[in-house]
Order: C-alpha cells, then sequence, then structure tokens
C-alpha cells in the first residue's frame, strides 16, 4: 500500500540548533499515527513541515501523493491542521464560527448543510449552537475547532496535542471522534503529551532531539524493550530508589504513583541480588507505553553523556 504521509531525510535547522534531523517516516492511509516526545523534540516542526507551513533545511515529504514543497497549495487542500491554539473567534457562536471557516473553504449550500449536521451529530454539540466560543470549556473549545477543521472535507488530519489541558471526560470523547473519522477512512497524525492517548494509536514515534528513535506499534514498544520492568514497593520508597539507582545494571527506578517502576538490564544486574541490598516487595509486569518512554530517554541521555566524555 502506498503510504499517505512520506518524509525522506526530513530535516529543518535554525541557526545552531538542528529541530528536524533526518526524520524517516511513512504513514498509511487510514492509520492513526502518534508522535510523542519531550518538549522541543521536534513534534510541532515535524508536523509543520508536513503540512507545508515551513520549508525543509534538507529532505522532502510527500503527502497524499504531492511533493510539499512543490505544490503545497494542492497538498491543503487535502490536509486538515489544526494547531495547539486554534483561530476561533471568542465573540463569534459555534455557528458563526463554523459559517466563516465554511465561507473560506468555499462550502456553499446543501452540502454545507449536510456537512455541518453531520459534524454536529458526531460532536454532540447541537445544542449550543448559539453559545458563543468564548463561553464553552476546553473540550467543547476542542470539538469546535475538529469541526470547522473537517468542513473542507480533508484526507488527511493534522492535530498539535488537541486536548493539552482538556479534561479526561472530554479527552475520551474526542478520541472517540476521531475513531469514527478513521472509520470513514480519514488519516490522523497526532502529537499529544499524554502517553495514555498514544496507546490508541495504531504506531507511535517517539522523539528526542529531533530524531525518531523508535517506531512501532503500542503493542510492539512495549513487548520489545530490552529491560525488565518491576512494580517495587517498600515502606520508604524514597530510601530504596537511591539504592537501586547507583548499582549496575538498573537503568532506572522511576516513582510511580505509590510504587516505583524498575528498569534492568538483565545481563548486568537481578532483582533477586538487589532485594540483598534493599528491603522491598516486587513482581514483573508489562511496561506501559510511558514505561518505555521514560527508559528511551534514560538511554538516550546516557548516549549524549558518553558523546560528551568522549569529546
Amino acid at each position: 500500500m502506498t503510504p499517505i504521509i512520506h518524509a525522506e531525510n526530513l530535516t529543518r535547522v535554525f541557526g545552531k540548533l538542528t529541530a528536524v534531523d533526518h526524520l524517516n517516516l511513512e504513514v498509511a492511509p487510514g492509520e492513526i499515527f502518534c508522535l510523542v516526545g519531550p518538549d522541543g523534540a521536534g513534534k510541532t516542526t515535524t508536523m509543520r513541515l508536513l503540512c507545508g507551513l515551513m520549508d525543509p533545511t534538507e529532505g522532502r515529504a510527500i503527502v497524499a501523493g504531492e511533493d510539499v514543497a512543490k505544490n503545497v497549495d494542492r497538498v491543503k487542500d487535502q490536509i486538515g491542521y489544526m494547531a495547539q491554539r486554534f483561530g476561533l473567534y471568542a465573540d463569534l457562536t459555534v455557528a458563526e464560527n463554523m459559517a466563516f471557516y465554511a465561507d473560506l473553504f468555499g462550502i456553499l449550500g446543501k452540502e454545507r448543510e449536510e456537512l455541518s449536521a453531520k459534524l454536529l451529530r458526531m460532536t454532540r454539540m447541537a445544542p449550543f449552537m448559539a453559545r458563543p466560543a468564548g463561553k464553552l470549556s476546553g473540550g467543547m473549545k476542542q470539538k469546535l475547532a475538529l469541526m470547522c477543521t473537517l468542513l473542507h472535507k480533508p484526507r488527511i488530519l493534522f492535530l498539535d496535542e488537541p486536548t493539552n489541558g482538556v479534561d479526561p471526560v472530554s479527552r475520551r470523547d474526542f478520541w472517540a471522534i476521531l475513531y469514527t473519522l478513521v472509520q470513514d477512512g480519514l488519516t490522523v497524525f497526532v502529537t499529544t503529551a499524554y502517553l495514555d492517548e498514544a496507546e490508541r494509536a495504531n504506531r507511535v514515534g517517539f522523539m528526542y532531539q529531533g530524531r525518531m528513535i523508535q517506531c512501532d506499534s503500542p503493542r510492539q514498544l512495549k513487548h520489545n524493550l530490552k529491560e525488565e520492568c518491576y512494580r517495587v514497593t517498600s515502606a520508604d520508597n524514597r530510601k530504596t530508589r537511591e539504592i537501586l539507582v547507583r548499582q549496575p545494571g538498573v537503568l532506572a527506578a522511576q516513582p510511580t504513583g505509590t510504587d516505583l517502576h524498575l528498569f534492568l538490564e538483565p545481563e548486568l544486574a537481578s532483582i533477586e541480588k538487589l532485594r540483598g541490598l534493599a528491603e522491598f516487595d516486587f513482581y514483573r509486569i508489562l511496561p506501559s507505553l510511558e514505561d518505555v518512554f521514560i527508559a528511551l530517554m534514560y538511554h538516550e541521555e546516557a548516549k549524549n553523556r558518553e558523546a560528551n566524555r568522549a569529546a
């Protein structure tokens, strides 16, 4: 199957900063692809490059069959882009905001009526048509922004942290809408700060300092983590953690709620030997995506420390 998004050595440099570093990526039609990483990893810059909102320093992007650098207007006709701060007009009502964006996209007459009605049913926003956008809750504002983005029926939807700061119930509703859209054939490319949301994607890409360091399905990412992951409980988690992180073979001992998540390199250490150094209970767990993310970050930071020492 021909990918609907293809990035080849995509690079963007700002002065001395390489925001996106030779990124290679493919996204299949009808896929939910989630990009995650710490602040400054290059997620938003990647999305802007794919949408034609920024020119690459090197490499190229093919989106919906078009070279973004050569045919940006054709690309924009086939994509919807919802930025972290979407341009809603606070003093206009829900209906007026939708009408404004429909006018921008040239959506008129019966097509506008049918599409608007479909979007309102999907988002359950019909009862709020007369409410000013500025008086909507955070989750309702995101639904309105999504409806405005979808009015020209794009093939690909780009969403930059769409649920940031939104309550959990609204986040769940938003993702239910995305699943419905994907069933209708839409491709979704989303960045998120919430690792539980990334679990819902078909594939997840982890970015760090502009580079894609891992990319796979959530299931494969969790099963392919080379470290063993344990949930550790003790009477004094702080003291236990201080002891464990100093031991060879311990990648990290990360506080998680009232417990610790211990990441162990099995070829260098064993959980039984560690119990001789500190008193704790443990059991082996399948890592969550958050655990995978933490482990990958520790690996990258260790590589950077080694590189700095070598320099």
